[in-house]
């Protein structure tokens, strides 16, 4: 079940750059509320609070319940905007859902069974290849993370979303072919560690060379 979180928010009457920015000197974020067949809704929210749901890092799986005049609005966030220095939310798109709704949403993998993956237990290296993978849903279920299977999977055997513990509801987005989520590396050999070593060695040893000369 997707999580749900409520939060308070204002009407923002005007619009603009500088409207905005005054918002944001009073520690106010703009955004608006789209879709659902109805006019969009710009308003403000509290920039610390949101700020710190951004920070969880799930936000773009969190249903919000945003309580405007005392009326909620179940909504999606869809896009965010951060400010380049402070990191704090400078705007976000807040997407209208109800539970008929259906999206495309990027979803955090995670690699289950590693006790039961005969590669890793000879001291193989999973090498992930997607750290997400997007799938469609209903926004009232966006599952919290996607869980692939290492089971049986030994040194050179990809990992694919055929693996993948599918939630209920959920189909990928991308459906032409089986996407490679990760691959089992063999353990690296005594000799190719050496040889990065000394690669790595001659190279520092060469800016060294290069600085001394200057």
């Amino acid at each position: 079940m997707t999580t749900r979180t409520e939060i308070a928010a204002e009407l923002r009457e005007k619009a603009g750059k500088g409207t905005a920015r005054a918002l944001r000197r009073e520690s106010r974020t703009p955004a608006v509320i789209y879709g659902g067949n109805e006019a969009p809704m710009t308003i403000t929210l509290d920039t610390h609070g949101l700020t710190l749901e951004y920070m969880k890092g799930n936000i773009f799986t969190t249903l919000f319940d945003v309580v405007v005049g005392g009326k909620k609005h179940l909504v999606l966030p869809r896009d965010v905007q951060l400010h380049p220095v402070a990191d704090n939310v400078m705007h976000v798109d807040f997407l209208r859902v109800t539970p008929k709704t259906s999206l495309t949403v990027s979803v955090p993998v995670r690699f289950v069974n590693e006790d039961k993956c005969p590669g890793l237990e000879r001291k193989g290296i999973l090498n992930t290849v997607r750290h997400t993978v997007d799938l469609v849903c209903q926004a009232v279920n966006i599952p919290e993370h996607l869980d692939v299977d290492l089971a049986g999977k030994d040194y050179g055997d990809s990992i694919k979303l055929s693996d993948a513990l599918m939630p209920a509801g959920s189909k990928p987005a991308v459906t032409d072919r089986d996407l490679t989520i990760g691959v089992i590396n063999p353990p690296k050999s005594g000799a190719v560690v050496a040889a990065e070593e000394a690669a790595e060695n001659n190279a520092e040893e060469g800016a060294d060379a290069e600085g001394t000369a200057e």
